[in-house]
């Protein structure tokens, strides 16, 4: 069984890598946008990623290849109010309930029956957990990503007033006052995808998004209670969250805690080989042994815990 979707249009004209394609997955709120590689050589799981704070499908874009490369079918998803995903009208639509749901949605269409191994980038940290402590069957194990254990009070107050005041589009123009105006050809191919990018997020799922990444509310014990296996990893120059937090969690959560060289809040794009070498190593460590024909034991139903 394949996953029912629509092939669609890259967004912002990034090149797409060979291997991957872009498609529509649609669920109870909408289309959500995806990138989608088949795994290279015999299958070894599902793998999903979940994008973070003002980020999209495509900052997995160029890392899905090399997932794929090691026998693993991955999946990167936009979340709701990201890019060109559907993006519902109110901030009460951008809840932690209303992003979750749509994870669990999207790991029930690409798992087919198969836990699925969980990676949340970030604010995409924050969702994965939520949906795995909702339904912890759904997941062969997750991997926190440059993410902390919770937010903290006025986190992001001062880009919440810009959004109200003069919507998504003005981060950028504030954080580039060089750039502004210029046309696309005058800028970097990344410069103006992100441009493009953050104007085409729509307000409220920034307004809703940071809300999450104010409340201070730990659900660490709750995922700690789902028994599923967890990896904490971040970059070592991360600056994101507090990685003191990141590495008390991973203690809290009897978690491996990784910290990879070279990179910052991004390491799939930032040291993608050493980025995946530890996402393999954790994922080759949590994989199933291929069933002995022969062996006529009752085996787990598809999507029950291993």
């Amino acid at each position: 069984m394949t996953p029912e979707y629509a092939p669609t249009d890259p967004f912002g004209r990034m090149p797409v890598p060979s291997g991957v394609e872009v498609v529509a997955l649609s669920l109870p709120v909408g289309l959500l946008t995806a990138l989608h590689a088949r795994p290279v050589g015999a299958p070894r799981g599902v793998v999903l990623f979940v994008p973070g704070f003002t980020g999209s499908k495509e900052d997995f874009l160029d890392f899905l290849p090399l997932v794929a490369a090691e026998g693993w079918e991955a999946w990167a998803y936009s979340q709701r109010g990201q890019a060109d995903s559907v993006a519902p009208v109110g901030v009460d639509e951008y809840s932690l309930d209303a992003y979750a749901g749509d994870l669990l949605a999207v790991a029930r269409q690409v798992g087919q029956g198969r836990p699925v191994h969980l990676v949340g980038h970030s604010f995409g940290g924050i969702v994965a957990r939520a949906a795995a402590i909702a339904s912890p069957a759904l997941f062969a194990d997750i991997t926190l990503l440059c993410s902390g254990p919770h937010g903290w009070p006025r986190r992001n107050a001062k880009n919440a007033a810009l959004v109200r005041a003069k919507g998504s589009a003005a981060w950028w123009d504030r954080d580039n006052p060089l750039l502004v105006g210029r046309p696309d050809e005058e800028l970097t191919a990344d410069q103006a995808f992100r441009r493009l990018r953050l104007a085409r997020t729509s307000d409220e799922n920034l307004l809703g998004a940071i809300r999450i990444l104010a409340d201070e509310t730990d659900t660490t014990v709750d995922l700690a209670a789902t028994a599923l296996p967890v990896l904490v990893a971040h970059g070592v120059d991360d600056a994101a969250w507090p990685q003191d937090w990141q590495r008390a969690m991973a203690a809290r959560l009897d978690a491996p805690y990784l910290v990879i060289p070279g990179a910052a809040h991004s390491p799939q794009r930032e040291n993608p080989g050493a980025t995946a070498a530890v996402l393999h190593d954790f994922w080759g460590r949590q994989a199933p042994a291929a069933p002995d024909p022969t062996d006529s034991r009752a085996r787990p139903e598809p999507g029950q815990p291993r």
